[in-house]
């Protein structure tokens, strides 16, 4: 009867492990895609931000007035615009996550706060030659 009573108190302990690790492993998934979609709109602001930078060159490289290709350039600071407001709600919706983890039972919250990025930025190297 004990040795009955100990097998369920043992499989009991190790389905609440089980389920704890879906839990972290779950939000780690989240948090990293939070992560993913904040540089991406990240690094559509600096592609956007290269691309001003070379359509100024060329209309200068080209000898042709100012107003001409001026629309696009307009057509391009509104995406900038819209980018930088998208890379404010994420950031709000980054924050908002972070606060429900206070929520989620059995979720232990690390990494987050000032001192460390939540999860950490995964090291990469884009490194390419400018004129």
């Amino acid at each position: 009867m004990l040795t009955m009573a100990l097998r369920g108190v043992t499989r009991a302990k190790g389905r609440k492990m089980m389920r704890k690790q879906l839990i972290e492993s779950t939000a780690l998934e989240v948090a990293t895609q939070v992560r993913a979609v904040e540089d991406a709109i990240e690094e559509a602001l600096a592609e956007i931000a290269e691309l001003q930078g070379r359509m100024i060159r060329a209309r200068a490289t080209f000898g042709i007035a100012t107003a001409t290709g001026h629309a696009a350039l307009e057509q391009l600071a509104e995406t900038t615009v819209r980018l930088v407001q998208a890379r404010g709600e994420m950031a709000n919706c980054h924050m908002v996550l972070k606060e429900t983890t206070q929520l989620v039972p059995g979720l232990r919250t690390v990494g987050f706060g000032d001192a460390q990025e939540c999860p950490p930025q995964q090291g990469r190297a884009d490194l390419r030659v400018v004129a």
